[in-house]
């Protein structure tokens, strides 16, 4: 009797997931669900889609990764003139049609925004992905050019949020304003009340984003009437993490993981459609 041999097994596709901020851009390379690496480029506007694709390229083998098919990509913008240049990127890389997520897209959770256009596709891939992997009632922080809080209700709804100043931000306006005040590398200040002008800064900034962070929670779940999970992410989480005592969880991928399920969901809705189209 022969041995039946055994279908190969298949090769996990590599899907690029990118998410273009104001200040940077954040690169992850999922292979099936894990994400094989993850890094962070300057937005800027004088990149091209090459110099980005090559970029791309080159910090993904620098960690170990090669970008070959089978390819698929999908990208999220807050920067509508480097949308073009990133999704060019990406066909360059390999993807034949790169998804770029807008209010439009099935990211599996209703979009309560008065106006569901104007919401960032960085926070509805923040709100869906809080929801599939951490589950719901929940308010997710988002610490970047600006800080911002999206709240998902119990049932699973995008009801919206709030957009304070990020860290840096902060810390550019007070720098360019006053003129006494020089530069400091903003870190985990030691004590609340500063002995020096940097110490004072980074007391001020810091603690002070903190509590405003704390504060905001407690006043979102006071107005949603449920105690939600709270999950952190963004660039400049580790400034936080520790001493804003109303986060449960820091995930650093979650907008990325947001993106993959965007793309998931867009490939199984072709899917469906192609069989339709078959019976």
């Amino acid at each position: 009797m022969t041995q039946r041999k055994s279908a190969p097994s298949r090769v996990p596709e590599l899907v690029l997931a990118v998410d273009v901020g104001n200040t940077s851009a954040t690169i992850g390379v999922f292979r099936g669900d894990e994400l094989a690496a993850q890094w962070g480029i300057a937005s800027t506007l004088e990149r091209t889609a090459d110099e980005i694709a090559h970029l791309i390229r080159g910090l993904a083998a620098d960690r170990g990764v090669a970008i070959s098919g089978p390819l698929a990509g999908v990208l999220a913008s807050v920067v509508p003139a480097m949308t073009r240049e990133f999704a060019g990127a990406l066909t360059r890389l390999g993807v034949a049609a790169p998804l770029v997520v807008d209010h439009t897209s099935d990211l599996g959770i209703k979009n309560r925004y008065r106006d569901p256009s104007a919401v960032g596709p960085d926070r509805l891939a923040n709100a869906a992905a809080a929801r599939a992997h951490y589950g719901a009632p929940a308010i997710i922080v988002d610490l970047g050019t600006a800080t911002t809080f999206d709240v998902v209700s119990a049932r699973g709804e995008y009801l919206g949020g709030a957009i304070a100043p990020g860290l840096v931000t902060s810390a550019d306006v007070l720098f360019r304003r006053a003129a006494r005040l020089q530069r400091v590398e903003l870190a985990l200040p030691e004590r609340a009340v500063g002995r020096t002008t940097e110490e004072s800064i980074r007391s001020g900034i810091v603690l002070g984003n903190a509590i405003l962070i704390d504060g905001l929670v407690a006043r979102i779940s006071a107005e949603i009437g449920a105690q939600p999970l709270v999950i952190a992410t963004g660039g400049y989480v580790d400034l936080v993490r520790g001493i804003a005592r109303s986060i449960q969880i820091v995930d650093p991928a979650l907008t990325l993981k947001g993106l993959l399920l965007a793309h998931r969901r867009q490939a199984r809705r072709a899917r469906h459609e192609r069989q339709a189209r078959r019976t």
